[in-house]
């Protein structure tokens, strides 16, 4: 972060490169704009000075705040922010951990912005305390969501998906704020009380004494918005590894075993038991993650891993324990593309390398190619469905300059002219899309675009066509 500070405001002092006939912005007018972060508006203006391409510095203006100025609820006296993922009014644990990252780099440059994502952290913990099995939550008991669903609903969750992910998020978002700030405020009753709870999900979860506590069933014509076998999904065999019953997508798992989420838990855990001792002085709690970690990662190294005749090793993305895997992609994170941004891998990691090969093909049953672009979907939306959020993934992870050239190019042209980036897009036409407000996506872009200057990509984004 240092390095992009520095970049930017060496460039800024050049001055603002944009052109007199700018594209109005899509963001909302200051006085309707949910939160306001004195760092995060100089970043922009800094940013776009130093870019000279036209549609990316519109795209950049318009995407980076989104989250800022369209989903976070902060309440400044209770130290709790509460954020939407955009259309859907409700906190997914996962959406809201991401949509804030990028934004914690700034936090030591602003105090209102610092103290914002802690009431995300904190709110956070005590939603995992209410219930560690559920992925989005209301806002307080309102009664809104699926409260149909056959499984332990009450009125404070939207919707009750267990998925490894939604316990993953908000840990690597505390981490990075306290490394980031130093402040260890948000490491208090509910932080311990959070990690105590997720610590026994986890451990459940392994299924070694049956099924697990939980179950979840669903009245609904779609196939992976339910699980069979009475809610519990199909068997596995207990070998060390954690079953998800659903996706990052929010679509029930085919083979419990998801292998991205599981590499998820193993980081996450580590970094959970750095805090926990470091800052709580709390040697079991710690102790328990840590031998956690280390279990499902080696069964993450006895049974993730598979001899592909095409590409050698690659990663599954599911495996059941019995010698069952499923051998695809979805694009939402954590998916195997995104591991090696997630840091759950290294970049060079050759199995990884091999798999990222793998995804990123028409070997993948949810890679789609057509007129416009190629990218990974899944089937929560379904065929031929483009999610540019798998286009960001491969840029993150790449060490190529054309391939990066690609993307970036790609997700200029994909928008639809809204200046936005949407949940998917068709293949052969970006005018189809899902979610023309999905603040995730948003801010990821903005993240992606600070992340290619800070690796001195400047040239490389202002020769984009």
């Amino acid at each position: 972060m240092r390095r992009l500070l520095i970049v930017l405001a060496a460039a800024f002092v050049l001055g603002n490169a944009c052109s007199a006939k700018e594209r109005p912005s899509r963001r909302p007018a200051p006085e309707e704009r949910l939160f306001v972060s004195e760092a995060v508006e100089a970043t922009i203006a800094q940013v776009q000075a130093l870019i000279t391409q036209p549609y990316l510095r519109w795209m950049f203006g318009n995407c980076f705040p989104n989250t800022l100025d369209t989903t976070v609820h902060y309440d400044e006296e209770a130290c709790r922010t509460f954020v939407y993922t955009g259309d859907i009014h409700a906190m997914w644990l996962r959406d809201s951990g991401a949509q804030v990252w990028p934004y914690v780099q700034l936090a030591p440059q602003d105090e209102h912005l610092r103290k914002m994502i802690a009431g995300v952290v904190n709110c956070q913990f005590s939603l995992i305390c209410i219930d560690p099995y559920a992925n989005a939550f209301n806002d307080g008991p309102t009664g809104t969501g699926w409260q149909g669903d056959l499984t332990q609903m009450n009125p404070n969750l939207h919707e009750r998906k267990w998925e490894i992910d939604s316990l993953c998020y908000p840990i690597r978002l505390a981490y990075h704020y306290w490394k980031t700030t130093g402040d260890t405020s948000v490491f208090g009753e509910s932080w311990l009380e959070a990690m105590g709870k997720i610590l026994a999900t986890f451990r459940d979860q392994q299924r070694k004494d049956g099924p697990g506590a939980y179950h979840f069933q669903r009245e609904t014509e779609a196939q992976l918005d339910t699980k069979s076998n009475h809610g519990f999904g199909h068997p596995v065999k207990p070998v060390g590894l954690i079953a998800s019953a659903f996706r990052p997508s929010d679509d029930a798992t085919q083979f419990e075993f998801l292998i991205p989420s599981n590499f998820f838990a193993v980081s996450s855990l580590r970094k959970a038991a750095e805090i926990l001792e470091t800052v709580n002085g709390n040697r079991k709690l710690a102790s328990g993650c840590r031998a956690l970690a280390d279990e499902v990662e080696q069964a993450l190294k006895d049974y993730a891993i598979y001899d592909h005749p095409k590409y050698g090793p690659v990663y599954a993305y599911e495996v059941d324990g019995f010698g069952n895997r499923y051998l695809m992609d979805d694009a939402n994170v954590p998916s195997l593309l995104a591991m090696a941004y997630l840091g759950d891998v290294p970049v060079t990691d050759p199995v990884y390398q091999n798999t990222r090969s793998l995804v990123w093909s028409e070997d993948n049953p949810y890679f789609f190619k057509g007129k416009c672009a190629e990218g990974i979907g899944g089937p929560h939306v379904g065929y031929d469905m483009i999610w540019p959020m798998s286009i960001m993934m491969k840029a993150f992870t790449s060490t190529d300059d054309q391939e990066i050239r690609w993307c970036m190019e790609t997700l200029l042209h994909t928008d639809a002219g809204t200046g936005f980036i949407h949940e998917s897009f068709h293949k052969d036409d970006p005018r189809i899309f899902t979610r023309p407000w999905f603040a995730w996506q948003n801010t990821l872009f903005g993240e992606l675009v600070l992340k290619l200057i800070a690796d001195g990509k400047l040239n490389l984004l202002n020769s984009l066509k």
